[in-house]
């Protein structure tokens, strides 16, 4: 019983979190088209990153709602997670010269330590609803 409370608790955990992260981007499509803009790579991909990251994140939260695609939406969470991760372990250790952080809403707020252990909480709970 604790087994399934503690998997439900972390599809919904991670659900929750791509339902938002998406949403919030595609709300304020502008602001993140010139946050993407902003970041230290090419900006030819930022368009696609605009509308990617956001449709990414819908379908790996819907892939979580079904049982039969459940354990693939748990993978896909971890991938994404560790690679915005890595992202931000490359921020920490001044990798770029200069970036601004495109996320919306409540977690804009955080500083870069904050983001760092969110995403690894997330990364946690990805390899335990995995395992």
């Amino acid at each position: 019983m604790l087994r399934k409370w503690t998997s439900e608790i972390i599809v919904l955990l991670l659900f929750s979190l791509f339902v938002y992260a998406a949403t919030i981007k595609l709300m304020d499509y502008k602001m993140f088209l010139v946050q993407m803009n902003d970041q230290p790579f090419d900006d030819r991909f930022s368009i696609y990153l605009v509308w990617g990251l956001p449709a990414l994140q819908f379908i790996i939260a819907a892939m979580l709602i079904f049982k039969r695609t459940m354990l693939a939406g748990l993978y896909s969470s971890l991938v994404l997670m560790l690679v915005f991760t890595g992202y931000i372990a490359l921020i920490k250790l001044n990798f770029f010269d200069h970036v601004p952080c495109s996320c919306g809403g409540v977690i804009a707020n955080f500083s870069w330590m904050q983001h760092l252990y969110f995403n690894l909480f997330f990364v946690a709970i990805s390899v335990v609803g995995i395992v």
